[in-house]
């Protein structure tokens, strides 16, 4: 009952936002109040999918203040918290909102929730693009990095960057150039935030996808100048041990890890097979 509710509530809204879209006290308090109701429909379990004449009207409010730092971050926030249902990211990839995301991070690389949201974006609509954009996604690959490299002591920011970064190789957005400084920059990420297990997740499935690609990153992966990833690894898996999902994405890192002889002679020196016997021993139906 209340979904139809929330839906016409949300095209009012939409309706007086386009109307003044030159007022920037209206669309202030016009995103302040979707942010209320779309907050309160996740909290109930509700992904509201937008359609896309609000969408549109979204990045005609970016466009329009596209200066205005406290405006954008609360339409970035909304744009994240949208972006989860694949319908109304369809609607963001209709309207073309990269480019402009790109532009709002670039411009405003201290702002955290402006970068948590916009990677979060990002991350939705690459993970569940079928039919990638290639020029304008592997424009996005500088842009998360600076981002990663920016908020490294933030855990939250980290994350989604992370995520980003995962879902961007995953679609072949990264170039040759990128695979080494981008393992380099995961592998700090590591070191800065071990006890975060949605991070250490994160970066694993990042860094799986990059070593699956390129043994140039495998080799940054094992001598990499601050310390080898072989130590991170083990660190990591110290640390989270008895979480199952964390356990089953450094498998998978490791398993990627296997494919390339190099790798294989430093994970035997560093007896890699010890922590695997105990990983097989404690999970043995998984």
């Amino acid at each position: 009952a209340a979904l139809p509710y929330l839906l016409t509530f949300t095209e009012l809204i939409t309706f007086a936002m386009k109307t003044h879209v030159g007022s920037l006290k209206i669309q202030v308090d016009g995103c302040s109040l979707l942010l209320e109701i779309h907050s309160q429909a996740l909290e109930q379990d509700v992904v509201v999918a937008l359609d896309e004449n609000v969408t549109s009207s979204l990045l005609e409010t970016v466009r329009q203040h596209s200066e205005n730092e406290e405006l954008l971050s609360l339409v970035c926030t909304l744009l994240m918290m949208i972006s989860a249902s694949e319908v109304a990211a369809e609607n963001l990839r209709k309207v073309g909102v990269i480019p402009d995301l790109l532009s709002i991070l670039r411009n405003f690389l201290h702002n955290e929730q402006i970068c948590l949201s916009c990677c979060g974006v990002l991350w939705s609509l690459a993970v569940n693009e079928n039919n990638v954009d290639q020029a304008v996604m592997k424009s996005a690959v500088p842009v998360t990095s600076a981002v990663l490299q920016e908020h490294l002591q933030n855990g939250t920011v980290t994350e989604s960057a992370c995520s980003a970064l995962w879902a961007l190789s995953l679609q072949g957005c990264l170039s040759e150039n990128d695979y080494e400084p981008t393992t380099a920059l995961l592998l700090d990420a590591l070191r800065m935030n071990p006890g975060r297990p949605v991070l250490v997740k994160n970066a694993c499935l990042a860094l799986a996808s990059l070593l699956r690609l390129s043994e140039i990153s495998a080799l940054r992966f094992i001598m990499d100048s601050k310390g080898s990833g072989i130590n991170l690894i083990k660190y990591a898996y110290h640390l989270h041990f008895d979480d199952p999902e964390v356990v089953e994405n450094i498998c998978m890192l490791i398993n990627e890890m296997a494919q390339y002889d190099d790798v294989v002679l430093d994970m035997l020196s560093q007896k890699m097979e010890e922590l695997l016997s105990e990983i097989k021993s404690s999970f043995p139906s998984s």
